[in-house]
Formats: C-alpha cells, structure tokens, sequence
C-alpha cells in the first residue's frame, strides 16, 4: 500500500509518495488544468491512499481520484497544526507531511458531504446571499431618501414602491442612483423568487431519511422553513456527531476555553467557528422562541439578569440546537411534556394522649389552656406525691 499527500493549489498540485515504511518514493508538481497527467501519475502507484485538506477547491481532485484511490482521506486544516506552525513551509514539505501521518494514520479527517448534501448547501448559501444584497441595497435606498427627509417605512410595500420615489425632486446624481439601485433590488428580487422555487423542487426529491429528518426539524417552535433547510444543509448527517457538544462547538456556539495553572478564565465570548450561516440562524429562530413560548421566555429571563441579553440568547439558541440534535438522533419529533404535580400523601393517623387539665385550664374562657405559673406546678407536683 503506497500514500500520497497532495498539496492542492489553486493552479498547481505537489504530491509525495511514500511506502509502509516511511520512504519517499516520488515527488511531482503537476498543474490543475492537466487532468490527464494526474491521473495517469496516480495510477503508477497503485493501490494507494490519499489525503489533500479540505481547501475551498478540493472536490475536482476528490471526484478525479477516487475512482482509483482506495481511500480518499479529507484532512482537516484547522487541527492539523503541524503545517500551520512550522518554521519552513513549502509545498513539497506539506505534501510530504501528509503523506508521512496517512501512513501513520494521524489524519484529524474533516467531513465530506455528499454531492446531495453539496447541492443543498449551495442553494441555500446562495439564497443567503441574496437576501443580503436585497438588504445592503434596500438600507442604500433608504440612507439617499433620507437626505431629502423622504424615508418611510412601508416604502418598499405595494403602498409606496416606486412610483412614490418618483413623486421626490431628488438631485441629478441622486436620481440616477436611485434608479440604478431600484433595479438591482428588482433584479435581486426576482432572482430571489426563481431560487425559491429551484429549493422547493429539490425538497420534492428528496429520501425519506431526509424528508423525515425536515419533518422533524419543523415541528420545533420557531423553526421555519428557512432555518429548517440551513439547518438541514449545514450539519448534513447527524450521526457524525458524538453528542450534543461536538455539535454545538461544530456551530461555534460554545465557549472559549482559557486556563493555566489550574485557574479558568471566566466569562469568554464564544469561538465562532464552524458554519457561521447555522449560528444565524439559531440566534434568529431564538428570538422568535423566547417571543412566543412561554417556557423558553422564562429560560431566557433567568439568564438575562445574570449575562446580559446577548449571552442569553445565545444561550437560548445554543439549547435549541441541543433539542434539535436529540430530536434528530432519536427520530422524535417536539412535544411538550407537561410536568403533573405529585399527588398529596395520606395523612397518617396520629395518636392523641388524653391530657389532663388543671382546675385554671378548665376555668379559662373558651376551653383556651393558660400557661400554669411554676409556683402553682410545683405545689400540684408535691401534693400529688
């Protein structure tokens, strides 16, 4: 079995294959837009594993290879430090630090989604987009309008629209932008509209794991159709994921982590890495949570008071994304279940001692025992010896 590392460029890739024992065998640099001349040098050294990092070009060489590989090992940039810290970097270094732990089978892998899973991902990363740039436009639009003390707030509604802005005396230059920036949000809009329905068509055809799997993540409060495809589209499988933490430092909801010589430091923000896209929309789909059920409003008040509304929420959505991980795992889908009170115990008969009262106790008004003075007691004790 023979190991390759590829260092993948954008124009080039370096390869180093090694042996069992750790031996070099060849070295090459061979361009990207030569695929012939990278598969016919793969195919020299087989059978074989490979690893290349999970770089934002690497699915061309996954798709090329893997038909000849016997494995096709995605590494995962982020934890494999020995790269990113060494002293003298080059590309036949890093290429041959690859090849050298896939030997050792050292690899930290990253995940490799499948082409449905890719696909997905790309729609619903391109629908982000787009209400981005339909926001950054709209906020433009505003900020020339506000300048001639014209701003309104339904004025992108069928109320106002466009034939509003014309009713304006704006500038020359103003004029011309607005018109230019009018368009591209139409533009924008309609696009919008045309990959709406293209998502819709790829849910229709989706497998019943996956449709199961949306059904479920939709019957949560405050999940919608929309953080219900991001949700779905970023984590992909959740099998992957060994329990609810993997899954929420996967989403950057998590703390960091600082601590020496036995003492933590308190109180640091999250680390944000993972899918920035999912944090989104978990803090989004929390905010409608705690507006609406009464239970998880009263969780975010609890902390609200101790960290703050931002931590709170933050809190909320990581929660929420715990829920949605058990939901996920367990193919149940949400439900309330409503905590009865425990019914009251019998009461267990208690024995009274008849008590005898004195002349003063049965002379008080009411039936009311009156505390005997110690005097009093004391001469009753004697004469009763």
């Amino acid at each position: 079995m023979n190991f390759i590392g590829a260092d993948l460029h954008k124009k080039s890739i370096t390869l180093c294959v090694m042996d069992e024992k750790l031996k070099v065998l060849a070295r090459k640099t061979l361009p990207c837009d030569q695929a012939d001349q990278v598969v016919e040098f793969f195919r020299q050294f087989r059978p074989f594993r490979v690893a290349v990092e999970a770089t934002a070009s690497y699915t061309w060489f996954v798709e090329l290879v893997r038909p000849l590989a016997e494995e096709v090992v995605l590494a995962n940039p982020g934890k494999l430090r020995v790269i990113a810290e060494s002293i003298k970097k080059t590309d036949r270094l890093d290429a041959q630090v690859l090849a050298e732990f896939l030997a050792r089978d050292q690899i930290p892998r990253a995940y490799m989604p499948t082409p449905r899973q890719r696909q997905h991902r790309a729609l619903v990363r391109q629908r982000q987009y787009l209400r981005e740039r339909m926001s950054s436009v709209r906020c433009k639009i505003r900020h020339v309008l506000a300048d001639y003390n014209a701003d309104r707030k339904d004025l992108f509604s069928a109320k106002a629209g466009w034939g509003y802005i014309k009713g304006i005396e704006l500038g020359d230059a103003d004029s011309f932008v607005i018109k230019q920036l009018w368009t591209e949000w139409e533009e924008h809009q309609a696009r919008l509209l045309k990959l709406t329905g293209k998502i819709k068509a790829f849910v229709a055809k989706a497998p019943q794991r996956e449709a199961e799997a949306r059904r479920i993540v939709k019957s949560a409060p405050g999940v919608g159709e929309v953080t219900a495809e991001v949700v779905l589209s970023e984590i992909g499988d959740v099998g992957r994921f060994g329990n609810a933490k993997a899954i929420c430092a996967y989403a950057g909801l998590v703390p960091r982590v600082r601590q020496t010589g036995g003492k933590k430091s308190p109180d640091l923000p999250i680390t944000k890495q993972g899918s920035g896209l999912l944090r989104w929309a978990l803090v989004e789909a929390a905010w409608r949570l705690v507006g609406t059920s009464p239970r998880w409003s009263a969780f975010f008040a609890r902390l609200r008071k101790r960290k703050g509304s931002k931590r709170a929420i933050v809190a909320v959505a990581r929660k929420l994304l715990c829920v949605l991980y058990a939901m996920l795992k367990t193919s149940t889908p949400y439900k309330v279940v409503a905590t009865e009170p425990s019914p009251p115990e019998p009461a267990r008969p208690t024995r009274r001692r008849p008590v005898r009262k004195s002349t003063a106790e049965a002379a008080a008004p009411g039936g009311r025992r009156r505390p005997a003075r110690a005097s009093t007691a004391k001469q009753e004790q004697t004469a009763t010896t």
